[in-house]
């Protein structure tokens, strides 16, 4: 352990040096320096005005290269349009000037995922859930939640969260949503079954900015599993 009294103790070492100004010595060890650990944006806080609870999201767990930012625009597509990237884990909004809002998503595991172009036909604030046929058939307990039973009720347990964007193509339902999630691990991972998801907090900022009708681009997945 390097000391003030162990450094002057070595033979003249000292008088040769000099001690700048720029150099304290004191009895006390050196400390390690901590790592620096980045810290989520006040708006990943818990979300005051809304008819159900959405917590803050937790700590390290969603990466920072994940949280909401504006870039530079990447895509070259028109203002307004939403374009998901599933092999980079993000979904961005165009804007006028050249840059977009760029969201962390989640994205359809192997064998769910959909690709093409598509419309923002309307919006919801905290949806209903209706599972679709398909899905009840993979898993019948699902069947207490069809449209015949009501679909499952909005709520912080929703599978769709605050807000869902519901995408059609050519006038018909897709199927497939742009929707929130209150389970932060699921960002950056490919484990929905076909349909985008954000964080609540970030879905209700998407929300806001997006128009409908808005053309959107779900570009093809070639990333089988989580982005390293």
């Amino acid at each position: 352990m390097l000391t003030r009294r162990t450094f002057l103790g070595v033979g003249g070492i000292a008088a040769t040096v000099g001690l700048s100004g720029c150099t304290g010595l004191s009895d006390e060890p050196v400390a390690a320096l901590e790592p620096t650990v980045p810290v989520m944006p006040a708006f990943y806080g818990p979300v005051a005005g809304e008819p159900y609870p959405v917590e803050a999201v937790p700590p390290n767990v969603v990466p920072p290269r994940l949280w909401r930012q504006r870039v530079p625009d990447p895509t070259g597509e028109a203002p307004g349009t939403v374009v998901v990237d599933p092999n980079a884990y993000a979904l961005y909004l165009v804007e006028p000037s050249g840059t977009a809002m760029r969201y962390g998503i989640g994205v359809g595991r192997s064998g769910f995922e959909w690709a093409g172009n598509a419309k923002v036909q309307y919006k919801r604030h905290w949806p209903k859930w209706t599972p679709p046929a398909e899905m009840i058939a993979r898993d019948p307990e699902l069947a207490q939640y069809s449209a015949a039973n009501g679909s499952f009720p909005p709520g912080p347990g929703n599978p769709l969260g605050a807000r869902a964007l519901y995408l059609f193509q050519n006038g018909e339902d897709t199927l497939y949503r742009i929707h929130g999630s209150p389970e932060a691990w699921s960002i950056g991972k490919s484990v929905s079954s076909g349909c985008i998801r954000l964080l609540n907090q970030d879905i209700i900022d998407l929300h806001d900015r997006v128009e409908d009708g808005a053309r959107v681009v779900v570009r093809t997945s070639r990333v089988p599993e989580t982005l390293a």
